[in-house]
């Protein structure tokens, strides 16, 4: 995990259902994908951490969502510095071709919210604060880009998480 003078990070989840298993030839160009955007997270400005699998360079063995299901959990310093990773990095690329290796979501499949600098979230947390957006619609404790809200108006949300906790050498903290 990186070193912030932020007082809040802004945490993402975003799920995708593979329309073929992940070893599949047609997922293949996916996969090659991975370890390129991955390092280009890692070295991006404002990237704070990231999901992955104990003994992985990514979490796409994980499968907290369903076994077809991927998840993407990551934090970051600003709101912004994750807009210029996901559309302005390589990373677009990926989003360009996502209909060819996951299905359609009809209900959201992505989230924001705020945590406290220094707290990573679980792959519980996350999946309730989307649970959350997809029952009740964006709000401070679980939203979107297109309906963004600030640290400020999600400040009264920021105690509902369970408190930090150490990462494991390697920087990446286990999936609950």
């Amino acid at each position: 995990m990186t070193a912030s003078p932020h007082a809040t990070h802004l945490a993402q989840l975003n799920v995708a259902t593979l329309l073929h298993p992940i070893d599949d030839p047609r997922t293949a160009p996916f996969v090659e994908m991975l370890d390129p955007v991955n390092a280009a997270a890692d070295t991006a400005p404002g990237f704070v951490w990231r999901l992955v699998e104990e003994g992985a360079a990514d979490a796409t063995g994980l499968r907290p969502a369903g076994e077809a299901v991927i998840v993407n959990l990551s934090v970051w310093e600003t709101q912004e510095a994750l807009w210029d990773f996901a559309y302005r990095s390589g990373h677009l690329e990926v989003m360009r071709r996502r209909r060819d290796w996951f299905a359609r979501h009809v209900e959201a499949h992505m989230v924001l919210w705020w945590v406290p600098a220094g707290h990573l979230p679980t792959v519980g947390e996350a999946l309730e604060r989307l649970a959350d957006l997809r029952a009740h619609g964006p709000s401070p404790r679980a939203f979107t880009f297109a309906s963004s809200h600030t640290a400020d108006e999600a400040a009264p949300h920021l105690g509902t998480v369970p408190p930090a906790r150490p990462v494991p050498s390697g920087g990446a903290a286990p999936a609950r």
